[in-house]
């Protein structure tokens, strides 16, 4: 039975409000934080909230991602004004980031990125992230990449890296880290678990010693077959929102008091 496609979201129920999408969010910093995926107080992740607005939550600058709640993440607009009663400093560089993905890629309702020891190192790599197992395969001719310029701190910058995001949603930082995209927290979370791991298990392998890859021919039907658009493959529709609901059974008991 192949793997169900991260490409569908996880299902939530329908229309969520805005305390909804703050308790998913609070969950998946928390989840960031239990596998290990954070830097201390910086990078971010973010939630677009609906209406015409653009404002997206975000967490406020200066809290492990271990103590982020529901209650205590930031809404803000496009240009990074606080907005409500939520109020908080932001990281800059999480602005200048989001802001440019939420503004451009209207199916990026929530946006990851991380500075782990493994996607920094494959980061770091001039191949990039190479077809070594099945969790790569995932994202095999479906992760883009943009050259490093620096901290995040530059709005030029913007329109470079939504250029080189373009449709995909996984983007190598080059020298930097990882980003993934997706319609839901949860679909945005497992999309950064599985590129992490699939970073993780490169390195190893590599240090191991000489590479074996599948074809190309396996490597694009495996792809295909995450996303669901193989014919005749049985399929597994219910694993990501089954796996969502362990993630959240975990947070109850390592993590309790997130959603407040």
């Amino acid at each position: 039975m192949t793997v169900t496609s991260r490409d569908s979201p996880v299902s939530t129920s329908p229309g969520p409000d805005e305390q909804q999408l703050r308790r998913e969010l609070a969950a998946v910093y928390r989840l960031v934080a239990h596998f290990r995926m954070t830097d201390l107080i910086f990078t971010h992740i973010s939630l677009r909230l609906p209406g015409p607005d653009h404002h997206f939550l975000i967490n406020p600058y200066g809290l492990l991602f271990e103590e982020i709640t529901a209650s205590s993440l930031v809404r803000v607009d496009v240009d990074g004004n606080p907005i409500g009663s939520h109020g908080g400093r932001v990281n800059p560089a999480g602005f200048v980031i989001h802001s440019a993905i939420h503004r451009s890629r209207e199916d990026a309702l929530c946006v990851l990125h991380t500075h782990s020891r493994a996607g920094c190192a494959v980061a770091a790599l001039d191949e990039g992230l190479l077809p070594v197992n099945q969790m790569s395969l995932e994202f095999y001719d479906r992760v883009s990449y943009h050259d490093y310029e620096g901290i995040a701190l530059n709005l030029d910058e913007q329109k470079r890296l939504v250029a080189d995001l373009g449709e995909c949603n996984a983007l190598i930082l080059r020298n930097h880290g990882l980003l993934t995209v997706g319609q839901t927290a949860a679909q945005a979370f497992l999309r950064m678990f599985y590129l992490d791991k699939a970073c993780e298990i490169q390195i190893a392998a590599a240090a191991a010693g000489k590479l074996r890859l599948p074809p190309h021919e396996v490597c694009e039907y495996t792809a295909q077959q995450y996303e669901g658009t193989v014919i005749g493959d049985y399929g597994d529709p219910e694993a990501m929102g089954l796996a969502w609901a362990a993630l959240l059974r975990l947070l109850e008991r390592v993590a309790p008091g997130y959603d407040e």
